[in-house]
């Protein structure tokens, strides 16, 4: 289940693309983070039982969606996953599931549209994001997602120097595999010679601030969930460095709202794109 059919989602103002992992009767609907794309599911996807489809969406300004255009944002990526959700759901019920910057979505859907969804599950986010009152948020983007935000300005000559640029991740390289060679391979578009990511500065800037400064919102947003939910959270963070994403103390704030798993051994890419993927399927 891990090549999948690129179809296409109508929205307001244009199209989005949806990679389609298998194809049983029972369906899951998943976000990505915020340089990724839908292809980053796919070895989730591989792992899941032959019955179910998994609907990773492109969201608005990345993969296959990079020329939608916005609004970006969090409530907007999150109405696109419920459009998914109706689209291809059939009526019946929908797992939800996002990664990092897809898990704000995801729960903002969940929370938006409860009848949509049969369960929840977050994935290294969702939680709301320490963050300094005065601080300013693009200095606090930069800090925490420097190289993956340096990389959408840069060009390479061909994709063997776009995987190179990854392999040297502290958090990918190490953990190298074909499912994260097929996400690094999806990202890239333009001619010969000038390939660059398909991910837009500018949406990753507006969801980034958004993470951020709407964190009373995300907190209130647990707290509202109906949906049964649960969260998976890694112990180590985007340089392959303890701590995670989600600091111990933020878990247990929230664990009353929903049910929490670490996941050893693994940070917050390899969650999703290592051998923790067998985790999420």
């Amino acid at each position: 289940m891990n090549k999948p059919v690129e179809l296409d989602l109508p929205v307001d103002g244009g199209t989005l693309r949806v990679l389609r992992f298998g194809g049983g009767p029972r369906v899951a609907v998943a976000a990505h983070g915020i340089t990724a794309s839908g292809m980053s599911f796919s070895g989730v996807a591989r792992q899941l039982p032959d019955d179910w489809s998994l609907f990773a969406v492109d969201l608005r300004g990345r993969g296959g969606s990079t020329g939608t255009p916005g609004p970006y944002g969090i409530e907007q990526h999150a109405a696109d996953v419920c459009a998914a959700a109706e689209r291809w759901g059939g009526g019946g019920e929908v797992a939800l599931t996002g990664q990092s910057m897809g898990a704000y979505v995801a729960l903002r859907a969940a929370v938006r549209r409860p009848g949509l969804f049969s369960r929840l599950l977050l994935i290294d986010g969702g939680l709301p994001l320490p963050f300094p009152e005065g601080a300013d948020p693009d200095a606090v983007l930069d800090a925490t997602l420097g190289p993956a935000i340096a990389r959408l300005a840069m060009t390479y000559p061909d994709e063997a120097a776009y995987v190179d640029f990854f392999q040297a991740h502290p958090a990918l390289g190490p953990y190298w595999s074909e499912d994260i060679e097929a996400y690094v391979r999806y990202d890239l578009m333009g001619p010969a010679g000038e390939l660059r990511s398909r991910a837009r500065e500018e949406a990753v800037r507006q969801d980034g601030r958004e993470l951020l400064v709407l964190n009373a919102e995300f907190a209130k947003n647990v707290t509202e969930l109906t949906v049964p939910a649960h969260l998976l959270y890694a112990p180590r963070g985007l340089f392959d460095a303890a701590p995670g994403m989600l600091p111990e103390p933020l878990v247990r704030q929230f664990a009353g709202h929903l049910t929490v798993e670490e996941v050893p051994d693994c940070n917050h890419y390899t969650i999703l794109m290592g051998e923790a993927a067998g985790v999420v399927a």
